[in-house]
């Protein structure tokens, strides 16, 4: 038996590490930072706020600006959606008419808290190069004297995000795009933009990508200086990065394959932004900041973001599944949310594998969430209240779960999840998991009844506790 046992260890074992060969990490030589790592680790949920001028038309966020033909960026907004350069302008004047009236941060954040969130991720840029905080280097921003909100004491929207979420007692992160299809560095008006990369080859006009890489690195220089303690700098846009000729033949091989970001793109080119170089002067300024240089493999990729998608086995690598709780990362006027429970076994399965959560909200044009999303944020709190200590500060056990059994583990204890089924099943079959003298408890304590049948451990669940999502443990 003990045989058999081992072989089925090895096994999920092989299955682990063959599934981790698909996440290559590489960890940070910084002491400070991998600490800080660890800590994020402990975290579990977190808050990520999509939000720019694109909310006023409800659509997905930035990419209808991009000449790519695909379903989920198709222009539908506007008065000119049929014309791409008319239509873009009409997107930019947007920034004329966005008035966030009712912008309370102070809400968001104890919102955030009570749900049980200990770090935010907020958009302060995203690839339509609309700033949504106070930067020298661009009109194009929340503080401009032509944007409405402008006029507004609290105008510069992130200072007074990160400020009421510290205030809370949650980690701040800075979201930047790195692309900047405003910017006349990166999509130059000389040349008419193709897809989602630089629209001119910076090869040949290095003069023009050397004055992008510098506005990048200054607006980015700005949030680690002048916005205070920033936690995490989480880089979007990875296919602004460099390529090596070898980079670039592999692509076009597996062209017609879905790329590291999980879409398809037309075309790959070499983008050095050089982030080595910017890294070392984020790291003078806040010494332990965690950068995450989104899907570019590398010492820069500070923890692993998959995309709207929970990994199917355990990933032994700092990571994170960034998720909307609708089904759209920006504002949209009929939003369709996961419910409560779906959010709390998705954090579950997330933590079992060993990542965070990092769960989208995305504001209104008037600067308000929609009453459901505070609504489902409660009652994931209240879950929380009862069950935080299975969550927070937890690692991987031997083997994340199986059907609808979830593990992890903190110092010895064992903590186990069993998700309701339509059966009302009263018993949860361990299997030979756990010694057969193991004792199963509550976490206020209780004992369960358990037993052994054909080598099998058998839990009772609480006749009470049948319908709800069920959490126990047991000592190593």
């Amino acid at each position: 038996m003990k045989k058999k046992y081992f072989i089925i260890l090895i096994f999920l074992s092989v299955l682990i590490v063959s599934y981790a060969k698909q996440y290559r990490y590489i960890t940070d030589s910084n002491p400070l930072v991998r600490e800080k790592i660890k800590k994020w680790q402990n975290l579990k949920f977190g808050l990520l706020m999509h939000w720019g001028i694109y909310s006023q038309w409800g659509i997905v966020e930035s990419w209808s600006l991009v000449p790519e033909d695909y379903e989920w960026c198709k222009r539908t907004t506007g008065k000119n959606p049929e014309n791409y350069f008319k239509y873009k302008k009409e997107y930019e004047s947007l920034k004329n008419s966005f008035n966030p009236v009712k912008f309370n941060p102070d809400k968001w954040a104890k919102a955030a808290k009570q749900a049980g969130m200990k770090y935010l991720i907020f958009t302060t840029k995203h690839h339509d190069g609309f700033c949504m905080f106070d930067t020298k280097y661009t009109d194009y921003k929340i503080t401009a004297k032509d944007c409405p909100f402008g006029k507004n004491k609290r105008a510069d929207i992130t200072k007074e995000i990160f400020n009421s979420f510290r205030k809370k007692g949650l980690w701040v992160g800075a979201y930047f795009s790195k692309p900047d299809w405003h910017s006349e560095y990166y999509w130059n008006p000389s040349f008419p933009p193709f897809d989602r990369n630089v629209n001119y080859d910076p090869a040949t006009y290095p003069s023009l990508w050397n004055k992008f890489v510098r506005f990048t690195h200054n607006q980015i220089m700005e949030l680690v200086s002048n916005y205070g303690k920033i936690d995490i700098i989480w880089l979007d846009g990875g296919w602004v990065a460099k390529s090596s000729k070898q980079d670039i033949e592999n692509f076009y091989k597996e062209k017609a394959k879905e790329s590291k970001t999980g879409f398809i793109k037309h075309r790959i080119v070499s983008q050095d932004i050089k982030m080595d170089e910017l890294v070392d002067r984020i790291r003078e300024k806040q010494p332990d900041m965690i950068v995450v240089d989104r899907s570019v493999e590398g010492k820069n990729q500070n923890y692993l973001t998959p995309e709207n998608t929970v990994p199917e086995n355990i990933i032994p690598y700092p990571w994170e599944s960034c998720i909307p709780m609708s089904q759209s990362w920006s504002f949209v006027k009929k939003p369709i949310y996961k419910s409560s429970e779906q959010i709390i076994r998705m954090l579950i399965d997330i933590v079992s594998k060993g990542g965070n959560l990092l769960l989208n909200i995305a504001p209104s044009p008037e600067g308000d969430w929609d009453p459901e999303a505070y609504k489902i944020l409660k009652e994931i709190g209240e879950w929380l209240k009862i069950n935080g200590e299975a969550i927070y500060g937890t690692t991987t056990f031997k083997i994340y779960g199986f059907g609808n059994i979830r593990f992890n583990k903190k110092a010895d204890t064992v903590h186990i999840f069993h998700f309701p089924d339509n059966n009302n099943t009263k018993r949860i079959s361990l299997k030979k998991i756990f010694p057969a003298n193991s004792i199963f408890r509550t976490l206020s304590g209780e004992k369960l009844k358990s037993t052994i049948e054909n080598g099998e451990t058998i839990v009772i669940i609480p006749r009470n506790l049948i319908k709800h999502i069920f959490v126990f443990k047991t000592q190593l």
